[in-house]
Order: structure tokens, then sequence, then C-alpha cells
């Protein structure tokens, strides 16, 4: 067996496990803010989070096992590693630093490197790119959710 399966789901489980931390530890604080009415239940942003950290995985091993060790294999390595450190920030800027602005602005930068992974992935294996778009999609949304929740907020 190869280390990969053992490592990258392993790195996903980490990154999982400690923005679910920092959120658990904070719901307090989340429950008493004003949020939009399409605000998905908890349950179901967990699941979806889920979801896309088993796809965000299957997609890193395929590239893993199928790329070429060159200059953009290394780009694409760094931006996985990359997104998952802004993935873990934002939950402790969030729920953590109770920061929603700034939450925002780091959503933006994980969204970027979400897209430039599709980008990035693309010409390597479309399957593997086609795996992150979900995750586009959902960040894109819980950014414009995390807006609404800013602009519900201050005072």
């Amino acid at each position: 067996m190869k280390l990969n399966y053992i490592f990258i789901p392993l790195i996903m489980i980490v990154v999982s496990a400690l923005g679910s931390l920092v959120t658990s530890n904070n719901m307090d604080w989340y429950d008493a803010l004003i949020v939009p009415s399409f605000t998905p239940p908890g349950f179901l942003i967990g699941t979806v989070w889920t979801v896309l950290f088993i796809l965000a995985t299957i997609s890193a091993l395929i590239v893993w096992n199928s790329a070429q060790r060159n200059k953009i294999f290394k780009w694409i390595v760094a931006f996985f590693i990359l997104n998952a450190l802004l993935n873990v920030l934002w939950s402790y800027i969030f729920f953590g630093q109770q920061m929603v602005l700034f939450s925002i602005i780091e959503m933006i930068l994980l969204n970027i490197t979400v897209i430039i992974l599709v980008i990035l992935i693309w010409p390597i294996s479309k399957l593997a790119s086609s795996l992150l778009i979900p995750y586009t999609i959902w960040v894109t949304f819980a950014t414009f959710l995390a807006y609404q929740i800013f602009i519900l907020n201050k005072s």
C-alpha cells in the first residue's frame, strides 16, 4: 500500500477535526447571531463539509498518483497545503476570534486557492479538477452567508 493513501486522508481528517473543534467550542457565540433565513441547519453544514473534504481527498489522491513530478505538481501540492491552512484559519477567525468581516476576506483567499487548484489540475485530470468544483461553489455560498451575517449583526 502506498503511504499517500494514509497520509493524504490523514491530513484532511486533521484539517476537518481542527476546524470542527474551533467551531464547536464557539457555538454559543454563533447561536446568538442574527443569521439570514437561508442559513442551512448546522447538521447540513457539517455534512456538506464532510462531503467536500472527501471529494478534495479523492482529488488530491488522483493528482498525487497520476501527475508528473514537475513544477506544476509542486504548485498543486503547495496550493493544497495553503488551502488546508486557510480552511482551518477560517474557523479560527470566524468562530474562535469572532471576526466576521476579516473571515470574509480570508474566505475569498480560500476560494481563490480552490479555483487555482481547479485550473492547475484540469490538464492532469478533469475528474480530479471537477471534484473540487462543489468546494468552490460552497465556499462562494459560505462567503455570501458570512457577509449577510456581518450585515445583520453590525452595530
